[in-house]
């Protein structure tokens, strides 16, 4: 892969150890995406005219309290990628992304340890292909967690009924009242969710599903914060037209 030109990198400069921790974003970007039965890792779908992890920096881009962030991409990555005015400015490409999502994420996290980020500063990690986050979104997240002691996850209250099966059959009904479905961005102290994701790393990441999950086998107890049915994550063939429909409105409005 080629190196990311020097104008196009960020400024990961410490800061005064006294000043307020400051807001990262890290991108894991180094999925296959199999069910999404497109050619190439979805990520890098053209949806609305430009590969759809562009969509979702952008939004990231335009939150004005987030300092600057990586996206970790699959070391064998060559795919095209728009340089110049088209690239987010804040944001720097690294190849250290790994075999899940969790060691994506634990990858990421070293890279910004490198870069002088404080145990104290906040990283926001978001999906590639949750391209329909909104600025709005981001900074209600950024509003709730900032004064939370753990930090939190934007979620859905469950709408629907909920089924347990066994052989394609209904089991029981499982009560709803309590269940949220969890979206991203999902908002640590690096140091607590590198702590959290390191206390895993020997048994492969086992039973991370998120960081949420890694912080809550930290004994933590993230805060939910409500996000919106658009913020899904594109996962199958259809998805790509429900994505395409959204964004498409949205540059028409």
């Amino acid at each position: 892969m080629t190196a990311t030109p020097a104008a196009l990198r960020c400024d990961f400069a410490p800061t005064d150890p006294a000043a307020p921790p400051r807001c990262f974003v890290l991108v894991p970007c180094a999925g296959a995406g199999s069910r999404a039965g497109t050619a190439q890792p979805k990520q890098y779908q053209l949806v609305a005219g430009q590969p759809m992890v562009m969509h979702t920096l952008a939004a990231l881009a335009a939150v004005r309290r987030v300092a600057g962030g990586l996206v970790v991409l699959s070391p064998g990555d060559d795919f095209a990628w728009p340089q110049g005015p088209s690239w987010p400015t804040r944001f720097e490409r690294v190849p250290c992304g790994g075999s899940t999502r969790a060691q994506s994420v634990f990858n990421g996290l070293k890279a910004l340890q490198v870069r002088g980020l404080r145990p104290t500063d906040w990283v926001l990690v978001h999906d590639a292909a949750r391209c329909l986050i909104t600025p709005a979104l981001v900074d209600s997240l950024i509003d709730a967690c900032l004064p939370d002691a753990c930090g939190g996850l934007l979620a859905l209250p469950l709408p629907d009924t909920l089924k347990s099966e066994r052989g394609r059959r209904v089991q029981a009904t499982v009560p709803r009242e309590d269940k949220w479905l969890a979206q991203t961005p999902q908002m640590f102290r690096l140091g607590d969710l590198h702590a959290a994701l390191a206390a895993t790393a020997a048994s492969a990441f086992a039973g991370v599903t998120d960081e949420a999950s890694a912080i809550e086998m930290a004994g933590q107890h993230p805060l939910l914060v409500a996000g919106s049915a658009h913020n899904f994550k594109v996962t199958y063939p259809q998805d790509f037209a429900l994505a395409q429909a959204i964004l498409v409105m949205r540059a028409q409005t």
